[in-house]
């Protein structure tokens, strides 16, 4: 599973069809400090290229996932949550790290990211883009994407460059857990990240953080004709 580099920043890989992809490009996000000094962490900033690279590995891994059936899928994500809980301070330090959160604010996040794991809710299939701002950088993809995954969509995580480390973990946990490689994919990135999804026809994007991005996601998505469900936090 990721490791926290002690010996300076390290560049944050994508996760497409089932392992860690470091894309070529030559933009990075400096992901600072919380308390100054440095650079914690390099993030991609990738386009539509990768964007393409994502989206067509969730698109042949989607028959296969949905195919599994309903109850095969929350085996797959019970098994994910109960190797979350199992790295649950592995995770909290990451949120910590990255987003400051003090130790308690860290394991109820982590702890909110549980429960969406192992709820019942159902969404919609098919091949379902995610968008989640640095506010909730785990809990908010957790939210998103488990009633997509449980109705057999398969899914593209793009958080913010922020906070991208939780959610890349999760994924890299997901492997461990023995998923179809496809099924759960992470694309680094910014705007340009979110266009390149929704030029490369995923069938909907999911959007949860603040409003005011929010906005500027419904418009890229709009302008692609994707259908966009924002979730304001």
């Amino acid at each position: 599973m990721m490791e926290i580099a002690a010996d300076g920043p390290r560049a944050i890989p994508l996760w497409i069809n089932g392992h860690a992809y470091l894309s070529v490009g030559e933009a990075f996000y400096d992901v600072p400090q919380p308390c100054g000094g440095g650079i914690l962490r390099r993030v991609p900033l990738c386009g539509a290229d990768e964007a393409a690279r994502a989206v067509a590995a969730a698109r042949a891994a989607q028959q296969q996932w949905a195919a599994m059936g309903l109850n095969a899928r929350r085996v797959c994500l019970t098994a994910l949550a109960d190797a979350l809980e199992r790295h649950a301070g592995h995770f909290a330090k990451l949120l910590m790290e990255e987003i400051a959160l003090d130790e308690t604010a860290a394991a109820a996040e982590v702890a909110a990211a549980l429960v969406a794991l192992r709820a019942d809710t159902v969404g919609e299939a098919g091949v379902v883009g995610v968008v989640v701002d640095a506010a909730r950088p785990l809990a908010a993809v957790a939210v998103a994407i488990a009633p997509a995954l449980l109705a057999g969509a398969t899914v593209i995580v793009k958080p913010s460059p922020k906070a991208s480390a939780a959610a890349f973990a999760l994924c890299e946990l997901s492997a461990r857990a023995d998923w179809p490689a496809g099924a759960l994919n992470l694309l680094q990135g910014d705007a340009s990240a979110v266009a390149g999804l929704c030029a490369a026809g995923i069938d909907r994007l999911i959007y949860r953080g603040n409003a005011d991005l929010g906005e500027r996601i419904a418009g890229l998505a709009e302008a692609a004709d994707i259908a966009c469900v924002r979730q304001f936090v």
